[in-house]
């Protein structure tokens, strides 16, 4: 079928997307992802903060950011202040360094609760995926573009290929969680 690329990319995205989701839950090490949700206000346009600056890892607990344009400064620690971080900036007027604590063990369990509640809503995307398809082949069926047996393969090919990508759903939620428990 030529179809199956279709969905199968759409279920491919999907896994991206909770990768990147992901790589923004800090996990007591300084990683710069944590920064890719956070917009700043340039000139009235929300920029991402590595568009403005560049931002450096000199020890494994803290990030620091240095703008390109000083005037910006102000503005990338108002957006770092307003984000989910949980980190308070330390601004010495020409870079901004931020120190992450080590996490406390309920920080971790809020952490991990959070990651497999964006596990479950991969899953069910992937699943909205597999509804669709087998949807667009009911229609093809229906239409006479697609015999019954053809309809019954397409069925089962995408029933596996739905939990091949909940299995490596599965798999990047507990190396993440893995993660967040062994620091």
């Amino acid at each position: 079928m030529s179809d199956y690329p279709e969905f199968e990319n759409k279920m491919k995205k999907t896994c991206e997307a909770l990768n990147a989701t992901l790589a923004t839950i800090r996990a007591g090490r300084a990683n710069a992802a944590v920064l890719d949700q956070i917009q700043v206000d340039y000139y009235g346009v929300p920029t991402p903060i590595q568009q403005l600056a560049s931002v450096a890892t000199p020890d494994p607990r803290s990030l620091l950011i240095q703008p390109w344009d000083g005037s910006v400064l102000k503005s990338i620690e108002k957006a770092i202040l307003a984000s989910e971080l949980g980190i308070n900036p330390q601004n010495d007027g020409r870079m901004i360094r931020l120190v992450f604590p080590p996490l406390t063990e309920e920080r971790r369990k809020e952490l991990v609760k959070q990651t497999k509640k964006y596990g479950e809503d991969s899953k069910v995307a992937i699943r909205n995926i597999r509804r669709d398809a087998i949807e667009k082949f009911k229609k093809q069926q229906k239409a006479s573009e697609m015999t019954e047996d053809d309809y019954k393969i397409a069925e089962k090919d995408i029933q596996k290929l739905t939990d091949d990508y909940i299995k490596d759903i599965d798999k990047i939620i507990e190396k993440k969680e893995k993660e967040l428990t062994e620091i």
